[in-house]
């Protein structure tokens, strides 16, 4: 470590202090310069140290405000590295030099291992990010990658499944707090159905539907389980291949010591016959000394019959022992050959079972690879399956959204309707009201009489509208709950409908608006009616209540609520017209007020039905808002996650800044 701290000051003319005394700390396996503001001569003097003998495995470059040429010269310098397995330079602002030199990293360098890159926004450089995708799909070392916080939006995502598609060593990799959206969601479930390597992708915070999560879960437990099944199938077979080497050296050794022992048997089969043969030919040239004797005392031959005798005995006794000699050599060349062919038959017996035991291995090891095809195919249904729920998800989606626009066409025109009533009830009652202007004298006494039956059938009307008037609330605190579930439904999900949605609501707060101009007219004129006819002040008040109340139906409503409502206002009105028109005749009066309420009748059957209808649609909206709203809560609990974890980053960069928190980065 001191060497590197010499040579740093010696490529250095002004060498930082902080990085020298790191560079001279002893027994450090890690260069630590996080939060260090290097400049680009150190820069250059550390890529020049890089691609030597650097005896660091972890390099720690985070928060150190490179800059473009100085990030260049740091990962050119670590592309010949062989030393260096994890990389941080989270928090730098790299951007398309910083991309292309990591890209060219990713490509060249063959040990790094785990490389983290938070808080760059890498995304925001389409072509450099293209590039650095261009080099992570040619890696095959990297196993870890960190890109939190890059604004990596939809079509940095596609790049990134492109490049996971041809990658075949990256196990991990964190997106989190990105703008990927649905669009880069699917892209990534889509890769994996090629990669098989990935175990862990984080997407939260992405606005990525959880449908998609939950496949891109289900697909990385897939990966999982293939993965640990080819391990478990690695190391049997390791383990077999092993036992089988050693039952190989096993069985060599058998037979080296086998040969030894045949060749140690051969050496003592030749030097038992070698001494065999050494003692008959010591027999022979005894015999031939007695046989010269023998021919030189021929002549002594009476002499020494006796001596030729005890020669002729020894010569028997010799031959004798000869002949067991030759014998016994026999008989241990027999047991020798039987021993030897018994081992030979041995070793024949341990060879087979052996190959026994080897074919069972083999066998085995098929079974395993057939159980990893089965799983393989296992893993391909259950994939297609996934794609049949999403298509049947897409297909409800699709009718849902036809409906919503069937209910808004039918508001549309139940609107125009309405305005359409709106216009003739106004004709219709500037005309009874010339009428009524004329004949309020002639019809006083018969409206008197009359007042008293109006009153009895205004309080049953008062009541059924009451009970219309209770419903209509219900109605209204339900639709309201449901606008502001759907209005949060829609700030959430559709971000990118907003402008439309505002558009909306400004045309329906013009329609309410319109609404409320209708109603005060109306009120006015109800005002001038009542200045006329004051005998009819009291019936002026309960219509002008009933009035009041069918308005704010309208105004909360905005569907097809609206249109019942309305009609019950537009019988109201012809009612007001019809009493007006025949107070002279009782009964034409009687038969209207008949009709009245029977179309009132038909008008509350309708709205039960209408109402029936409305509730169910209510439930399952209601099922889907808490649907929503458990993602919303979970969102907001990531949220509130995420800004805690930023808080916290920021306040710990900025108490380990040297600069304190005069100047803290953005």
């Amino acid at each position: 470590m001191e060497e590197l701290g010499r040579a740093y000051a010696r490529l250095c003319a002004a060498p930082q202090e902080a990085v020298l005394r790191r560079l001279r700390e002893p027994g450090r396996a890690r260069l630590d310069l996080a939060a260090q503001s290097l400049s680009l001569e150190t820069c250059g003097a550390l890529a020049r140290l890089l691609p030597g003998a650097a005896p660091f495995a972890e390099v720690l470059l985070g928060d150190c405000g490179l800059s473009e040429e100085g990030v260049k010269l740091l990962l050119n310098g670590l592309c010949s590295n062989t030393t260096v397995k994890s990389l941080d330079l989270k928090g730098n602002n790299l951007r398309t030099v910083g991309a292309e030199a990591l890209g060219k990293l990713l490509r060249e360098n063959q040990s790094i291992r785990s490389l983290i890159l938070e808080w760059n926004s890498l995304g925001v450089w389409e072509e450099g990010f293209s590039f650095f995708c261009q080099g992570l799909a040619t890696n095959n070392f990297l196993q870890r990658l960190d890109l939190r916080n890059n604004q990596i939006n939809h079509q940095g995502a596609g790049e990134l499944a492109m490049a996971l598609k041809r990658n075949a060593s990256l196990q991990e990799l964190d997106l989190r707090w990105n703008n990927i959206g649905l669009l880069g969601g699917r892209a990534l479930l889509n890769c994996l159905h090629s990669n098989k390597t990935l175990k862990k992708l984080e997407l939260a915070g992405n606005n990525v539907p959880s449908d998609i999560l939950k496949a891109v879960e289900q697909a990385l437990d897939h990966n999982q389980d293939r993965q640990t099944i080819l391990n478990e199938t690695h190391s049997r077979t390791h383990v077999l291949s092993k036992e089988v080497l050693s039952l190989k050296n096993e069985k060599a050794k058998q037979f080296l010591d086998l040969m030894d022992t045949i060749d140690k048997q051969r050496e003592e089969i030749t030097r038992s016959s070698r001494m065999s043969t050494a003692r008959v030919s010591q027999l022979q040239e005894a015999l031939d000394d007695q046989h010269s004797i023998m021919n030189s005392l021929k002549a002594k031959l009476q002499m020494t019959e006796a001596a030729l005798a005890l020669a002729e005995q020894k010569v028997h006794n010799l031959g004798e022992l000869v002949s067991a000699m030759k014998q016994e050599q026999t008989s241990v060349a027999e047991r020798h050959l039987k021993e030897l062919q018994q081992q030979k038959q041995e070793g024949a017996d341990r060879e087979g079972k052996l190959f026994r035991e080897l074919s069972a291995a083999s066998e085995k090891n098929l079974l395993l690879r057939n159980q990893v095809d089965e799983l393989e195919k296992k893993c391909k249904v259950q994939q297609d399956q996934l794609f049949y729920v999403k298509q049947d998800l897409t297909n409800t989606t699709a009718e849902l959204k036809l409906r919503a626009v069937q209910a808004e066409e039918r508001l549309e025109v139940e609107k125009k309707k309405f305005k359409q009533s709106l216009e003739d009830m106004e004709s219709l009652r500037l005309k009874e009201v010339d009428r009524m202007t004329q004949h309020v004298e002639a019809s006083e006494r018969s409206l008197q009489e009359r007042i008293q039956r109006l009153e009895a059938i205004r309080i049953a009307l008062e009541e059924e509208l009451s009970q219309v008037r209770a419903a209509a609330l219900t109605e209204r605190g339900q639709a309201e709950e449901e606008l502001i579930k759907l209005r949060n439904q829609a700030r959430l999900e559709e971000q990118q409908r907003l402008e439309q949605l505002q558009e909306k609501l400004r045309l329906m707060s013009e329609l309410r608006d319109e609404a409320q101009n209708c109603y005060l007219r109306q009120k006015e004129v109800v005002g001038e009616v009542q200045a006329k006819a004051n005998q009819l002040s009291l019936h002026a008040d309960g219509l002008r209540r009933q009035i009041e109340e069918l308005q704010q139906d309208l105004n909360i409503k905005e569907q097809e609520k609206v249109t019942e409502v309305n009609k019950v206002k537009v019988e109201l009105q012809e009612q007001i017209g019809h009493l007006q028109a025949e107070r002279t005749a009782q009964e034409g009066l009687r038969e209207k007020i008949a009709a009245l309420e029977r179309q009132l009748k038909a008008l509350s059957s309708n709205h039960r039905e209408t109402l029936l209808d409305k509730e169910g649609e209510i439930s399952m909206l209601l099922e889907r808002l808490r649907m929503k709203e458990a993602e919303i809560s979970r969102m907001r609990e990531e949220e509130a996650q995420r800004a805690s974890f930023l808080q916290n980053a920021i306040m710990a960069y900025v108490q380990g800044s040297p600069l304190g928190p005069v100047s803290p980065r953005k």
